[in-house]
């Protein structure tokens, strides 16, 4: 492969990210699709109609991504999630804080850059504190916390550390079968339980649950297959187009936010350069524009008062270091990195849940304190 077809293949997959973030964008904005939303509502007053829809999502997710490491469009070893070490305390503790921290900020990461489409300059502040955060925790004072702490502590497998992996070293199966065993029979599982409840089978949840599972799906497509180029031209080493870890990447709004950041900070140094994380910010800011604009929906909001901002900063910081401790957010983790059937991601999907929980409890305990 020439330069020139590798830079037209960079632009490709770019192009393909932004597109497919950008119906991510108009479909949350249209659907109101939302995690914090789906705990919150299963939570407070006991409807499961969200949580189905983010049941569905991970399960056609992970039905895909089984499908495609088993027809060899995907190799799990070499996708962002992949390590051999289980970093428990790193999910654990970065998934508590970042699920109490959207809930103070009224929204996950995927959820404030919708709202900011749609006019919200609250969540715009969110964004910015957020990612200030997600940065200072990938390579600031907060990083070197996090790498001399809850780093630290971790589990080494001699396989990698997801199910699929763990089942064929067990067992003897190919990792392939054993991928499309488990993401099948888990994935489609997680699908007939979203669809068995009856109030749920409508238009609008069946498009929020099948289209958010399918644009994942889509982007690890994008990164895996489409961005994979075996033998780069100059370096000659394997490499995964137009991101930033190396590895195959999908969704996921935390880190990419402090990308985002960084590469406007320093637009001028040819040494940033636009990735699948940083068009997928953009992408889903714009998408969810024009859905607001198109339905008439789109309003300037700002903030209620002092307490109100304050709850919103503190929830802002508590997401990009969460965020980045985790390894991902709802969507970096609750999505893309559930989808691999990741041991890491299954905590910090239920670390997450339960920092949401604790906030809520929370929430409550200091409106009944103000009564």
């Amino acid at each position: 492969m020439h330069s020139a077809e590798l830079a037209a293949l960079n632009a490709w997959v770019l192009s393909a990210g932004f597109l497919l973030s950008f119906l991510f964008g108009a479909l949350v904005q249209r659907s109101h699709f939302c995690t914090m939303g789906a705990l919150s509502d299963a939570f407070n007053i006991g409807d499961w109609t969200r949580m189905r829809q983010w049941a569905l999502a991970i399960g056609v997710a992970m039905s895909g991504f089984a499908l495609m490491v088993y027809l060899g469009a995907v190799d799990p070893a070499k996708t962002i999630h992949a390590s051999s070490r289980w970093f428990w305390l790193s999910a654990l503790v970065g998934g508590g804080l970042f699920g109490f921290g959207m809930v103070l900020a009224a929204g996950c990461g995927s959820k404030t850059l919708v709202r900011i489409g749609g006019g919200n300059l609250r969540s715009l502040v969110v964004m910015l504190v957020m990612g200030l955060a997600a940065f200072i925790t990938l390579k600031g004072l907060t990083a070197v916390l996090r790498v001399a702490t809850v780093d630290q502590v971790a589990i080494e497998f001699p396989t990698l550390a997801n199910l699929p992996h763990l089942l064929a070293w067990a067992s003897g199966l190919r990792p392939t079968l054993a991928a499309l065993i488990l993401g099948l029979s888990i994935g489609l599982g997680l699908v007939g339980w979203a669809l068995r409840g009856e109030d749920f089978r409508r238009a609008d949840n069946l498009l929020a649950g099948l289209g958010v599972g399918a644009l994942v799906t889509a982007m690890w497509w994008v990164s895996a297959y489409l961005g994979h180029v075996p033998e780069h031209p100059e370096t000659l080493g394997e490499v995964f187009l137009a991101t930033n870890s190396g590895r195959a990447e999908a969704m996921s709004f935390v880190a990419p936010v402090a990308y985002a950041m960084d590469w406007l900070m320093y637009f001028s140094d040819r040494n940033k350069r636009l990735t699948l994380g940083v068009v997928s910010v953009a992408g889903v800011i714009a998408g969810s524009a024009v859905m607001a604009l198109w339905r008439g929906s789109f309003r300037w909001e700002a903030f209620g008062g002092t307490e109100d901002m304050a709850n919103h900063l503190v929830g802002a910081v508590l997401m990009g270091v969460g965020g980045v401790t985790a390894l991902g957010c709802t969507i970096g983790q609750g999505l893309s990195g559930l989808s691999t059937l990741g041991l890491t991601s299954v905590v910090a999907t239920a670390a997450i849940s339960g920092g949401a929980i604790l906030a809520f409890k929370y929430q409550m305990w200091r409106i009944e304190r103000m009564v």
